[in-house]
């Protein structure tokens, strides 16, 4: 019996990438920046110095990425200041679950991790995880295994005994890398038909991985 699992947690547990996704097409549009949505795409999962590097890689290796960045970013917060983290439907129902059933619980994000822990514990996430993995806590970020591997490894479990919940092609193939029990549930992108292959299961909601948990 399974009762190990490790979330991503942007696009998974709160609602970020919509969110930054909106703010930058105002900056795109403001600055005349082309197909800024595929762009984005192409960085969901990924840590911030491989983000510049697919910009400069589709843009030029001359565009100002720091300075569109630091728009973005202080639309974001400023937007988070306002009305606070955008968290996923189902969510706290989800977790308490976990928690009274005695789940294991880790978190593995390529987010860093100064702002994966404020991230958490602003919406009473943090203290759910026995694990926090972060992309400036390993060598290779998704969609290398490493994050997942290292979220196993802390948690005593083998990958093959351990659920991921993902929402990105770049984590799939990360958790499934590490030969994990990867569960999708799409954000921003569907999965194309070679993603599927290594889909353990595709949920359409945080509440529907639960209903397969009490299942299970």
């Amino acid at each position: 019996m399974i009762r190990s699992i490790v979330f991503d947690m942007d696009g998974v547990l709160i609602d970020s990438e919509n969110l930054l996704l909106k703010i930058w097409k105002e900056v795109a549009q403001k600055n005349g920046i082309r197909d800024i949505e595929n762009t984005l795409k192409l960085c969901i999962g990924i840590t911030t110095g491989e983000t510049e590097a697919v910009f400069a890689r589709t843009y030029g290796k001359d565009f100002p990425y720091q300075k569109y960045k630091v728009m973005a970013s202080e639309m974001y917060h400023a937007h988070i200041k306002k009305d606070g983290l955008p968290v996923k439907p189902g969510v706290y129902e989800l977790f308490s679950f976990l928690k009274e059933n005695g789940w294991q619980i880790g978190l593995a994000s390529s987010t860093r991790e100064e702002v994966v822990r404020s991230e958490m514990e602003s919406i009473g996430l943090l203290d759910y995880f026995q694990v926090v993995v972060c992309g400036d806590m390993v060598p290779r970020s998704k969609p290398k295994p490493d994050i997942y591997l290292k979220a196993c490894e802390l948690l005593k479990v083998s990958p093959s005994r351990c659920y991921a919940v993902e929402d990105s092609p770049n984590g799939i193939l990360a958790a499934s890398g590490a030969g994990m029990k990867a569960i999708m549930v799409p954000d921003l992108i569907e999965p194309d038909l070679e993603l599927q292959k290594l889909l353990f299961m595709k949920c359409q909601s945080l509440s529907e991985v639960l209903d397969f948990l009490r299942k299970a």
